[in-house]
């Protein structure tokens, strides 16, 4: 399933995060394989996109 959010602008680790929907639930994910808790709001999981730190305790590069 394509992503439902543009990516966010790579920082200098590159951190790419998108937005997926998974039935009646939005996530949020990145390319270091953090994963944001699911949401029935769509603004909430691009929340979590836009403000996941590169270094969040289970950021695993």
């Amino acid at each position: 399933m394509p992503p439902n959010h543009p990516p966010a602008p790579a920082g200098p680790e590159s951190h790419r995060t998108t937005t997926t929907e998974r039935g009646s639930f939005c996530y949020a994910h990145c390319t270091c394989g953090w994963r944001g808790p699911s949401r029935r709001s769509r603004d909430k999981a691009r929340t979590d996109a836009s403000t996941h730190p590169p270094t969040a305790p289970d950021h695993h590069p």
